[in-house]
């Protein structure tokens, strides 16, 4: 337990320390199966599924994956949509004593086979839809076998068809080929019964990505522990039990989505009502017909459900608590959200929260019944929280600007072979207690509530997505017009950032229309779509620093001069 903080005198409810078992993620589920048997813990397009029947197909798959092969230690690359397939495989590999590598589903070729070869995934588990992507790199990497799953496995009959109609019909059919298993198959298999694996709270169970200032993704080992005790801070924040449901909007790749909206429900025997694709249209029905009580999205979802009429119509009495992260959330956002809530019989505020990859996601929150205006509140019980003087580990006084570090039971193992990175991110300071250096810049009032102020790493959030320029770079360096860019984030209504290349163009290179596109179609190649340049603009040089390096700062000033004199940015968002 910490020694007293003063953030202490906020908790209300909230207890300062939990008592964490000593379990893995899986039986942490299994103890709610336990408990609660007959409620339903996820809802996925209208298909429900109880914790007893949960607990069944996390055995049942934990069993067919054995028999495939997969080993305490092995590690499974899931490449899903929030979908049953995803969670479940997800718990079932943790049975196992084997470690889950989650990757975006719309991943390219070169990224798939990036992250394969860095996880040594001897498995892996995707829709037939990313068959061809899996298919062209395997024998490229560590990867032996292929599970593939269609997103109509758990639909009911109506929805399949209407499914197949539509997109079902169109997607290329699969050869049949010994390294490829099919997910109904294996649900409906044979196999030896499985007992759980001897792993500890301290073993590696997620591998989660995160860039850098390289622009090659880094590898995030996160414990049980980790997983184990961020769930629990968040149901006991949040007050989280089994009468809950909460919308999982927010993928199971990203931190945000696996830690909160699905690990930390299943800890308290909520429900988790899965959303395979986010549109505001999808999520206002989704709110209108399911009624959840917790609603967790980042700043994007919030600005669309303020434009949406059904929202807007919506009977908003079942909402209990709303929480914001993974940006900085716009006052204009916050307040029309909050009196569309108060209109349609609503009473709670759309809290801001603070969290990384590197501690799962979410360590900080408002308090429920608190609000600190542009704060992104106080750490959650057993995290601590400080703020340093810039490359120091000297504590800043109050009300000073300085970089976020945090300690606790969340706080990730390290960066998957990178010793250096590691070091320089995770340091012993002079308490003996080992300090994540977040890499962001932020104050502390004297009550202990934080303010964030800017990302000191080199890093764009578009949609609520990581985007990390030097990767962006790196595939416009490889199209052969070009000889320089630079890329950085542009103010924008609907994505808080979107992305903007400055490009110098090689001699006998002609800018125009036609090149930007051309440019633009090369990036869409190897980058997720929120990763491209949505303009690229042309110059002659660019911009650098006393020591040569591309003054990224100097054009985003510029950038924000230029918007500012056509009237489309205030400041404001």
């Amino acid at each position: 337990m910490l020694n007293y903080r003063p953030w202490f005198d906020h908790y209300a409810d909230v207890p300062y320390s939990l008592n964490y078992p000593g379990m893995t993620m899986y039986e942490s589920v299994m103890q709610s199966a336990t408990r609660v048997p007959d409620k339903i813990a996820w809802d996925f397009m209208g298909t429900l599924c109880t914790y007893n029947k949960f607990s069944e197909a996390i055995s049942q798959c934990a069993n067919a994956l054995a028999s495939l092969g997969l080993k305490k230690g092995d590690t499974i690359t899931i490449s899903m949509p929030t979908s049953p397939q995803a969670i479940i495989c997800f718990y079932a590999t943790n049975k196992l004593g084997a470690i889950a590598s989650m990757i975006h589903p719309l991943s390219t070729q070169s990224e798939i086979k990036f992250y394969l070869n860095l996880s040594k995934s001897s498995m892996a588990l995707t829709l037939d839809a990313f068959y061809d992507k899996f298919a062209a790199i395997m024998e490229k990497t560590h990867c032996k076998r292929l599970i593939l799953t269609r997103i109509g496995d758990y639909l009911s009959p109506v929805k399949q068809f209407g499914f197949w109609l539509t997109k079902g019909r169109k997607l290329p059919g699969v050869p049949p080929k010994a390294n490829i298993s099919w997910w109904q198959d294996l649900m409906k298999g044979s196999f030896p019964n499985q007992e759980k694996a001897a792993m500890t709270t301290d073993d590696t169970a997620v591998i989660l990505y995160s860039g850098g200032t390289t622009g090659k993704p880094k590898g995030i080992l996160l414990t049980n522990m980790n997983f184990t005790s961020q769930g629990m801070m968040v149901a006991a924040w949040g007050n989280i039990d089994e009468t809950d449901s909460i919308l999982a909007i927010l993928p199971v790749f990203h931190g945000f989505g696996l830690g909160v909206c699905v690990n930390a429900a299943f800890m308290g025997g909520a429900k988790s009502i899965l959303v395979p694709q986010f549109t505001p249209q999808i999520v206002a029905k989704l709110i209108r017909t399911k009624k959840p009580s917790i609603i967790i999205g980042v700043p994007t979802l919030y600005a669309a459900l303020n434009k949406n009429k059904d929202f807007k119509k919506a009977d908003l009495t079942c909402l209990k608590a709303s929480f914001c992260g993974a940006d900085t959330l716009p006052m204009t956002v916050k307040e029309d959200f909050e009196a569309i809530v108060r209109s349609r019989g609503g009473n709670i505020k759309l809290l801001e929260g603070y969290g990384l990859t590197e501690a799962v996601t979410a360590i900080m929150a408002m308090p429920m019944d608190a609000y600190r205006p542009n704060s992104i509140g106080i750490p959650f019980s057993d995290m601590d929280a400080k703020i340093v003087k810039p490359d120091t580990m000297e504590e800043a006084p109050p009300g000073e600007d300085g970089e976020i570090c945090v300690s606790g039971p969340a706080v990730m193992k390290g960066y998957l072979n990178q010793k250096e990175a590691t070091d320089e991110t995770l340091k012993i300071h002079a308490d003996g207690k080992t300090w994540l250096h977040t890499g962001d810049i932020a104050s502390q009032d004297m009550d202990g509530f934080f303010y964030f102020k800017l990302r000191q790493k080199r890093m764009i959030k578009s949609s609520g997505m990581n985007v990390y320029p030097a990767q962006v770079e790196d595939v416009l360096y490889k199209h052969p017009w070009v000889a320089d860019a630079c890329v950085i984030g542009v103010p924008d209504k609907e994505q808080v950032e979107r992305i903007k290349a400055f490009v110098v163009l090689k001699e006998g290179i002609f800018p125009g229309a036609a090149t930007e596109q051309d440019l633009i179609i090369h990036c869409r190649k190897d980058l997720i779509k929120w990763s491209c340049p949505r303009a690229i603009e042309f110059r002659d040089t660019l911009p650098t620093t006393l020591v040569g390096k591309v003054a990224f700062k100097t054009l985003e000033d510029q950038e924000l001069k230029r918007l500012r004199q056509k009237g489309e940015y205030t400041g404001d968002h």
